[in-house]
């Protein structure tokens, strides 16, 4: 951490209320609402983009896909940085960035200007999605109560997108998506003043091997078998929710469906997450997380069966959507919790980007193939069907993962 962080002067922090460990959770909460929010609005933006400017849903699937990859790309290094100098003033120019992508795409008119602003945006979310606001949480909140405040700081996004998505349907619908973009990124900028508050304490003293360099972390991680499990595990999860989250909106207007009844569907994902992240960090702090993560995505890929076999209506979509988002980001505190107590929280938001990049690769083949694919197809089955399939893999690939902190001594002792 820097000197600055670790020991701020006092004349440039009086105004600032002594950090506890529920004060760092709300405002990781609030970044998350503001960050991830803005993010889940996307979905929203695909059929007004491609009708304005006369192109293919593919062009902005993909620069959303490419969002997500170099979101994921970030993560590992924003992770490293904050891990090593700090989080906040990582966080503070992340969110700029964020806003500055905003901008970008609201100017936008061809492939190029979107995917600018997509690279943008997926720099922004590096330093300012989950993967730094748990590290920094998990240095604040005592081990007995982190897998509870992972919950608790992913039901933030949760709330984000519920409260964000109708917003965002507003600022469409009383401005247009143009200038819908610029509001969004006003918002954005609130995330800035909140950083000052997510500092760790001590991070040069968090829970790890002594001495341990990031390499050294970073080594005994991809030793681990474990680790490239929940690796695979995530690609399935982002694959899936990105799909889900950019395209369920028009596959629902598409099947005759109107806009209320998308921004709805994709506003209860938001609404039922808040209850499915709370009770995954509460029940992975009392049972084994490997079990709940395969229980989440065998869940997944039962409820979309079930959403594909009956037939559609305003109720089966609000059913689906409120089942999907009981099971939407519960795998976040529970990955989270397992990097962890596996390998200590001194390097978490490094470690944990390594695994969030499955994440994200996930994510980019979830947001443009679910493009490509209609725009060849004009329909949304072959992407439904993979989804299901992914939900079977990421089940099984979970159950074989040793949960347990590692003995050092060994992983050593095997890699010399």
């Amino acid at each position: 951490m820097s000197k600055s962080e670790s020991a701020p002067s006092a004349p440039s922090m009086r105004w600032m209320p002594r950090r506890t460990p529920a004060l760092v959770v709300l405002c990781g909460c609030l970044v998350l609402t503001f960050s991830m929010g803005t993010r889940q609005t996307f979905g929203l933006f695909v059929k007004p983009i491609a009708i304005d400017l006369q192109l293919g849903r593919e062009v902005f699937a993909f620069a959303i896909a490419l969002q997500n990859l170099v979101w994921g790309l970030g993560q590992p290094f924003a992770g490293l940085i904050a891990d090593r100098f700090g989080a906040a003033r990582v966080i503070a120019i992340a969110a700029m960035t964020y806003v500055a992508g905003l901008v970008t795409l609201h100017h936008a008119t061809g492939p190029l200007g979107m995917d600018l602003a997509g690279a943008l945006i997926g720099l922004g979310l590096s330093g300012t999605g989950s993967g730094l606001i748990i590290g920094v949480v998990a240095r604040n909140v005592s081990e007995e109560r982190r897998s509870l405040a992972f919950g608790v700081v992913a039901a933030g996004g949760s709330f984000g997108q519920f409260v964000m998505v109708p917003f965002g349907q507003s600022l469409i619908a009383g401005f247009g998506w143009q200038d819908a973009l610029l509001y969004l990124a006003l918002t954005v900028a609130l995330i800035v003043p909140l950083a000052r508050v997510l500092v760790s304490p001590a991070a040069h003293t968090a829970v790890g091997a002594p001495g341990q360099s990031p390499a050294a972390a970073i080594g005994e991680a991809a030793r681990h078998r474990g680790y490239w499990l929940l690796f695979s595990g995530f690609f399935v999860c982002g694959f899936q929710v990105m799909f889900i989250g950019l395209h369920l909106p028009a596959y629902l207007l598409d099947r005759g469906l109107s806009t209320v009844n998308a921004t709805t569907a994709l506003a209860l994902i938001g609404l039922f997450n808040i209850l499915g992240s709370f009770l995954a960090g509460y029940l992975g702090g009392r049972y084994s997380k490997k079990r709940l993560l395969s229980g989440i995505y065998f869940g997944r890929g039962l409820l979309i069966c079930m959403f594909l076999a009956l037939p559609l209506s305003p109720a089966s979509a609000y059913v689906f959507a409120a089942g999907m988002g009981l099971l939407w980001l519960g795998t976040m505190p529970l990955t989270n919790g397992m990097v962890a107590h596996m390998f200590g929280v001194r390097y978490l938001s490094t470690l944990y980007g390594g695994v969030f990049l499955g994440h994200q690769l996930g994510s980019f083949l979830g947001a443009w193939l679910g493009g490509y694919v209609f725009d060849q197809t004009g329909s949304y089955q072959i992407m439904w069907g993979c989804t299901i399939a992914l939900a079977v893999f990421a089940g099984l690939i979970n159950l074989p993962i040793d949960e347990r902190p590692v003995r050092r001594s060994e992983l050593a002792t095997a890699a010399t």
